[in-house]
């Protein structure tokens, strides 16, 4: 459908521009004069030339979505219609494919479907989370206050998130720096001190031999290797999308000596945060724990979420299911137990999140400092060994001429 941008003007008499897709111009008036607004023009918009380079573009950022909920929520708030709000925000969206989504929900609520139906057709952008809890809001009559806690949820959920890719990073790329730093030794250092060598005309010292033997194997076959690390991360990637490797993988995970402690802190955390939001937002409790399994990122989680599931539906409590897994901290199932006994049970899984949230700020903090010594440690053993051996027969040769 064709895509037109339009002026008009409120019976307050405010200004109002946008876009609206529709059949034609007429369906456009109409359409405004449906929301009180009078049209003073509409013109149909020219076709943007979008150029789309595969793997960029064309995603909906969690940032994305934030900022769009919480302007959603403040305009649901000042009392403007459910239509009007997602025009406007349609209307100022930068990113085109999120504009897209958004103008295809406004043409749903407009045809007469929920925000909550129209939602959950736009899986790629809206989790089940965000249509599960839009729906609660909608029932309960309190959809503004709803997007104002989704709006807070997802903005902790990105902070979580930056601060474990900030645990992640810098140790990647000191291993990846040193890995390339050491591959080019061997390539186009070593090699050069090997026709030096040649001449020696004694034997050379094991460390020596050592390097130049991993030169020539690297050299011979640096093009197998390259494939080989390719292609284990190709069959690991589609190991862990079966069940049993994920479940494997993520077993691993939380087991690993420094990051696994990390992994389970924000487990839980995104556990309660996630729980709570949908406790407190009118989302009954199996419903809950279902979403939260799906959105849990860790399969070992995700399983010990369902069994408690499965134990809470046979009439059980939520503390003793979690107890029985193993997964959670005894502190967390204790202060979940305390949250049920005195019906309190949202604000006590929001408190558990924010106690966890500054536990993995502390965990970061800590791994940093753990590991910059022992990267430094690495550094120098992993290059400083190679200088060293390549030095030694000339040490040694320095060695005999002075005698």
């Amino acid at each position: 459908m064709p895509v037109f941008a339009y002026s008009g003007r409120t019976r307050q008499g405010q200004s109002v521009n946008g876009e609206m897709e529709a059949s034609n111009a007429e369906a456009v008036v109409a359409t405004l004069r449906k929301q009180q607004i009078i049209t003073t023009s509409v013109r149909p918009k020219p076709k943007d030339i979008e150029i789309t380079i595969p793997g960029f573009g064309g995603k909906v950022s969690e940032k994305d979505v934030a900022i769009f909920t919480r302007q959603f929520s403040t305009m649901i708030d000042a009392g403007l219609p459910l239509v009007q709000c997602l025009e406007i925000l349609a209307s100022q969206q930068d990113n085109k494919t999120f504009q897209k989504v958004l103008i295809r929900i406004r043409q749903d609520v407009e045809g007469g479907a929920t925000l909550a139906a129209a939602l959950k057709k736009e899986t790629k952008t809206f989790s089940e989370l965000y249509a599960n809890m839009v729906e609660a809001g909608e029932t309960g009559g309190i959809l503004d206050t709803i997007l104002n806690r989704l709006a807070a949820y997802i903005e902790k959920s990105i902070t979580l998130k930056k601060r474990v890719k900030s645990a992640m990073i810098y140790p990647s790329t000191i291993v990846a720096v040193a890995l390339v730093v050491v591959v080019f030794l061997l390539l186009f250092v070593i090699p050069t001190f090997k026709s030096m060598f040649e001449g020696f005309g004694a034997t050379l010292p094991l460390p020596t031999r050592i390097v130049l033997g991993l030169s020539n194997l690297v050299r011979q076959y640096f093009i197998f290797g390259v494939a080989g690390m390719i292609g284990a991360v190709v069959g690991l990637r589609y190991y862990y999308k079966t069940p049993a490797g994920r479940k494997r993988i993520d077993t691993l995970l939380l087991k690993a000596p420094v990051f696994g402690i990390l992994l389970r802190k924000v487990a839980v955390a995104k556990f309660t945060r996630t729980l709570g939001t949908l406790i407190s937002s009118g989302v009954a409790i199996l419903d809950g724990l279902e979403i939260t399994a799906r959105t849990a990122g860790n399969k070992v989680v995700e399983e010990a979420i369902m069994k408690t599931r499965v134990s809470i539906a046979a009439g059980k409590t939520i503390a003793a299911p979690l107890k029985e897994t193993t997964v959670f901290p005894p502190m967390v199932v204790q202060m979940i137990a305390v949250g049920e006994q005195t019906g309190a049970l949202d604000s006590m899984l929001a408190k558990i999140a924010d106690f966890y949230d500054e536990e993995v700020d502390t965990a970061v903090a800590n791994l940093t400092s753990l590991l910059e010594p022992l990267l430094m440690v690495f550094l120098g053993v992993i290059i400083g060994g190679v200088v060293i051996a390549m030095y030694l027969p000339i040490f040694k040769l320095v060695t005999v001429v002075g005698k």
